[in-house]
């Protein structure tokens, strides 16, 4: 005969009767296991947006184009391409004074030039056409070219790139009316005029062309056709980037980590443990000799 108290008579009574479940251990369970699975998905959820990240490649045409993915702006884009956002207005001249993109939607992000010369080792930037800025100029006439070392090889000269000497620059006149040619120098004046200048060239259409020196890969196409005006002055960049420059970058191990995600998904994991063991605790019955004294007949 069963002894104790009523539900336990009740349950000796009726073995086959299934007793009603503990509504709390439900509950605890149902919270254990929410915890458990987002602790395990936040951090996997960041390393699968990171790897969709995709560095595009040049077409036959020689565009580089990008395609728009969830959560990219003008901004983002970029920024995953190392371009300006006036860059990418240049490129894409249809887009609005907001610069709005949709997902999908194809963008210009650079331009291949034409393959020249055998392959170096070493890093090899996008050769883009070089800029030219004509000035108005009072008195004769004169072309101004600046080979500069490219450092991050985004083919725009910046403050801190500096010119490059031992290269060559040769201007010449298309109907064989000027042809002269100048090796590049470093001039001792920091705030002078970094590049050569040609004076006293006369209007015509001429080719600028530029050798550059051993140890570099050119990041500008080294030729290029220009229209001299009389009583201006033009100023022509070429820019070429260093063979013993490495391109830094991330790693595949740590490309999908991120140490703030991860630390949340682990106080997850403990709170789900610890609700577990409450459960499991409250849950447990409690030993009839628990109270002290002995067990009596």
């Amino acid at each position: 005969m069963c002894k104790g108290n009523q539900c336990e008579n009740y349950a000796c009574a009726n073995p086959d009767i299934i007793p009603p479940m503990n509504i709390k251990r439900v509950i605890f369970f149902v919270i254990l296991i929410s915890l458990f699975v987002v602790g395990v998905s936040l951090p996997a959820k960041r390393a699968t947006a990171l790897q969709q990240i995709v560095t595009p490649t040049a077409g036959p045409d020689g565009r580089i184009i990008y395609i728009v993915v969830p959560g990219d702006n003008c901004f983002v884009v970029a920024a995953k391409n190392s371009i300006t956002q006036e860059q990418l207005r240049a490129f894409n001249t249809k887009l609005d004074k907001d610069c709005t993109i949709s997902i999908g939607q194809e963008l210009l992000i650079g331009l291949v030039g034409p393959a020249a010369g055998t392959p170096t080792p070493g890093a090899s930037p996008t050769p883009l056409p070089p800029t030219l800025t004509p000035t108005p100029f009072v008195g004769t006439t004169e072309v101004c070219i600046l080979l500069f070392n490219d450092i991050n090889g985004n083919s725009l000269r910046e403050d801190t790139e500096l010119a490059i000497e031992g290269g060559a620059i040769s201007v010449t006149e298309n109907n064989g009316k000027f042809s002269q040619t100048q090796n590049t120098v470093i001039n001792s004046d920091p705030d002078a005029y970094q590049g050569i200048c040609f004076s006293d060239v006369p209007e015509g259409n001429y080719t600028v062309s530029a050798a550059i020196p051993d140890g570099y890969n050119p990041t500008i196409d080294t030729s290029y056709r220009l229209d001299v005006l009389e009583g201006q002055s033009a100023f022509v960049d070429f820019g070429a980037q260093s063979k013993e420059t490495t391109v830094t970058t991330t790693s595949d191990e740590n490309a999908g980590k991120s140490p703030f995600l991860g630390f949340i998904g682990l106080l997850f994991l403990l709170g789900g443990a610890g609700l577990g063991y409450y459960a499991w605790r409250s849950g447990r019955p409690e030993s009839k000799l628990s109270g002290g004294g002995m067990l009596r007949k």
